[in-house]
Parts: structure tokens; C-alpha cells; sequence
């Protein structure tokens, strides 16, 4: 299995106005924060901006809105450059929620004209060998093979129902995704499959990815593991 090595890529491009979607979340912040450190302006999507007042700021323009909603998607995305889909929902059924999410960002970004999407994945759903997926070990627990499907069957939707128009990644975390991992401001990508070694990323690394993504796109249409 090879893997390739990605190096910090920022400054490469112009400013650039990104709508993130779970932008309350740990990945959201932190794309959010590498987003204006590039220079660039952020719409941050949550469902009740009064719970993150600490989101607003110059580059940052906190609003109250949802993913599983098309009008909503595009009406927030209009004059949108790229968007970044880092929301959960643990109170609905994964399957239904990361689809119904796909749904709505394929018609409403193409309602409003923006290109580029970058969705979070899980590590889960890589394979470890061709064919085999991590969640597809016997002993794996059901719940998290449940949890996992929703991933799987978002990816096949965009697949499937994404028209040429639209420029989608699936950005995909290994499963030690945490806020005490060292910061080493680089990270290694593989389309598809689990990446050799420890396994483990920052938020604030994973977040240099997606904008390095956004800047200058190099996939697409994959499944892209990302770790250190």
C-alpha cells in the first residue's frame, strides 16, 4: 500500500469566502481557524450561533442554519467559493442523517453555484486490503459498524448523484482524531486505504489539509485518508 506525503501548501492562493457546516465542532473550529489564518472569510453554520459566541470575528460571520435542508444550504452558500461539511448528528440514525446532509449540499451548492465540497469521512470505512474495509473485521463492534454505514452510504450517493458541477472530497480522519496529538504541521494522504503507522492526526493538521484542498485541489471524487 503506498502513501503519499502532502507538506504544508498555505498561501497559495487568493482569499477565498468558505461556508463551513459544523463549524461548533472540534473539526469545524479548527477549519475554521486555519481558514483565517490563511486570509480567508468564513461563514460558520451551526444550529443556535447564541451557544458559540466565541466564533464571530472579522473573517468569521456566524449564522443559524442546516445542512439536511437544500433552501437552507443554498441560501447560506450563495457567494460561497468552497464549502466544508464537518457536522454530526448523533440523535438520528447515521445513514439518514449523512445522507439526507449529501442530499442537500449536491442541490443546494449546485443552487448556488459553489464548486467545491469537502466532507469529513471515518477511518472505518478505508480499506486494509483491496476489498476489505476496517469495518468489515468479525470481531468489529455492530455499533460502530452501524455508525459507519452512514459514511458508506453517504460516499455512494455522491457517487452516484453529484453532477460534474460539483468538485467533491471526502476527507477522511484515522481513528485517532484528537486534540492531544502533537501539532506537526504536515500530514500524509492515501486515497482510499488506512495509512501505515500510528494512525493519529491534530484537528489543527486535518484542518491544513482541508484548506490545503481548497486552495489547490489535488483529488477528487475519492475517498482521502489523512494522517500523520
Amino acid at each position: 500500500m503506498s502513501n503519499d506525503t502532502s507538506n504544508d501548501m498555505s498561501g497559495n492562493a487568493a482569499t477565498r469566502n468558505i461556508v463551513v457546516f459544523g463549524a461548533g465542532g472540534r473539526v469545524g473550529r479548527a477549519a475554521v481557524a486555519e481558514a483565517v489564518a490563511r486570509g480567508h472569510r468564513v461563514t460558520a453554520v451551526v444550529r443556535d450561533p447564541a451557544k458559540y459566541p466565541d466564533l464571530a470575528g472579522d473573517s468569521v460571520t456566524p449564522v443559524r442554519g442546516d445542512v439536511t435542508d437544500p433552501a437552507s444550504v443554498a441560501a447560506l452558500a450563495a457567494g460561497h467559493d468552497a464549502a466544508v461539511n464537518a457536522s454530526v448528528r448523533l440523535d438520528v440514525s447515521s445513514e439518514e442523517y449523512f445522507t439526507t446532509a449529501a442530499k442537500a449540499l449536491i442541490a443546494g451548492l449546485e443552487e448556488a453555484g459553489v464548486r467545491r465540497l469537502l466532507t469529513l469521512g471515518i477511518a472505518t470505512t478505508l480499506e486494509t486490503e483491496p476489498g476489505v474495509r476496517v469495518m468489515d473485521a468479525p470481531d468489529f463492534p455492530e455499533e460502530w459498524r452501524v455508525f459507519s454505514q452512514g459514511h458508506v452510504a453517504e460516499f455512494a450517493l455522491l457517487t452516484a448523484e453529484a453532477g460534474p458541477e460539483l468538485d467533491w472530497l471526502m476527507v477522511v480522519p484515522p481513528q485517532d482524531l484528537t486534540a492531544e496529538a502533537e501539532v506537526t504541521g504536515g500530514y500524509r494522504t492515501a486515497v482510499g486505504t488506512v495509512i501505515d503507522g500510528a494512525g493519529r492526526i491534530a484537528h489543527a493538521d486535518l484542518a491544513r489539509a482541508l484548506l490545503d484542498e481548497i486552495e489547490l485541489p489535488r483529488h477528487s471524487r475519492v475517498q482521502l485518508a489523512v494522517s500523520v
